[in-house]
């Protein structure tokens, strides 16, 4: 398991249910992003606009439900940021 996974996972999963909407995704990044950049919990080029945390969404929902469960968002995180 990826740490940097986990906790950037933590930190988007707004309500604590241990899922992750495209609402949560896109508002958590939106308004954390910076600071998780910040502290190294993100790569800056891993902040983007609404379209871009969207699109990573879609690439880690693998089994299309709307929801992310953590497994689906640490295969695309790892390798998207090479963690």
């Amino acid at each position: 398991m990826s740490e940097k996974a986990r906790k950037l996972f933590d930190a988007l999963d707004l309500n604590h249910d241990g899922e992750l909407t495209r609402l949560e995704v896109i508002s958590a990044l939106r308004s954390k992003g910076p600071t998780l950049a910040a502290r190294g919990d993100l790569p800056f080029w891993g902040l983007g606009d609404a379209d871009a945390s969207s699109a990573l969404f879609d690439a880690a929902d693998k089994n299309g439900d709307q929801v992310l469960s953590f497994e689906e968002f640490e295969a695309e995180v790892d390798r998207r940021f090479g963690w």
